[in-house]
């Protein structure tokens, strides 16, 4: 699951090597395993890396996986998408595969709309296993 975005210049140092580990993790990580991770960089507390994850899913820059309680940095090229975002989680090796599919997201609005409910974020998780993991199994 690592990525090769560019860490943006206008983030915290803090933001900034949050992200760095999400770009750089081979899966979705917690809080406290990014704080592990970071100890040698300075950060003590949860708070700090708590406050950098909520500015980076605020920005778009990473997502919070609801089901498993971590966090993933952003998979779409910009960095920026609103709407439906999508994450595919494998059970078997924990490999995330982040997508977004208009047609579900222009059904889910039609549905909204008719029941005239204001989507504020619409976040998808769909479980089962990769084609890597569904060959060995």
């Amino acid at each position: 699951m690592a990525h090769s975005h560019e860490v943006p210049s206008d983030l915290t140092r803090n933001q900034g090597l949050v992200l760095g580990t999400l770009n750089h993790s081979a899966g979705p990580l917690s809080a406290y395993d990014i704080l592990d991770k970071l100890r040698g960089d300075g950060l003590r507390a949860p708070l700090q890396v708590y406050r950098a994850l909520d500015k980076l899913v605020e920005r778009g820059l990473a997502h919070r996986l609801e089901s498993l309680n971590a966090f993933v940095a952003c998979a779409d090229e910009h960095c920026h998408r609103k709407g439906l975002i999508a994450f595919a989680i494998c059970e078997g090796c924990g490999k995330v595969d982040e997508f977004a599919d208009a047609v579900i997201e222009e059904r889910l609005g039609d549905w909204a709309g008719h029941k005239g409910f204001k989507v504020e974020r619409t976040t998808m998780e769909i479980r089962g296993r990769c084609a890597e993991c569904a060959v060995a199994a």
